[in-house]
């Protein structure tokens, strides 16, 4: 759980420009991609990390600008990454100017149990980075280059003038 607003923001500040940078690599065409009929696409799923930080900060109390839950994706990657950087901009403006290092250990309600929200900060973050990297998997299939993130990805190692791990 985090105790200090600025010790989230240092590590939302790596998680969210990994972020972004998994979603300027999306193309429009790859915003289809799904592993089924039943499964979100790459572009829901990515429209769902833009919609999840006002939807779960706003059950923690926190109001954020961004998207409302019945809002569809825009039909362009870009236009996903654009709504992203807004949503993430009010977030932490919302967070610095409302939230203070003692309320993080306050109890709210979120989703019928009783977090501190400094567990809500951690599970935003853990949120996010579960959802991007089921967006690396479908970006393989859709035939995109996911960038590294905690290290390189599996094109990334020649740059290096390394051989890949075996697989």
């Amino acid at each position: 759980m985090h105790r200090a607003i600025q010790e989230f923001l240092k590590d939302w500040d790596f998680e969210a420009a990994a972020t972004v940078r998994t979603l300027e690599a999306l193309t429009d065409t790859s915003l289809a991609q799904r592993v089924a009929p039943k499964d979100r696409t790459l572009g829901r799923i990515a429209w769902h990390l833009v919609q999840t930080l006002p939807e779960m900060m706003g059950h923690a109390g926190l109001a954020v600008a961004g998207p409302a839950p019945d809002v569809g994706p825009p039909s362009s990657a870009g236009g996903i990454v654009e709504a992203y950087r807004a949503a993430d901009a009010a977030f932490r403006k919302a967070l610095s100017g409302a939230w203070t290092d003692a309320m993080l250990a306050d109890d709210v309600n979120m989703y019928g149990q009783v977090w501190k929200r400094g567990t809500v900060l951690g599970a935003l973050m853990a949120h996010q980075t579960h959802h991007r990297g089921q967006m690396t998997v479908l970006m393989r299939q859709a035939g995109l280059k996911p960038p590294g993130i905690y290290g390189p990805a599996r094109e990334d190692w020649a740059s290096m003038k390394m051989e890949p791990p075996a697989v």
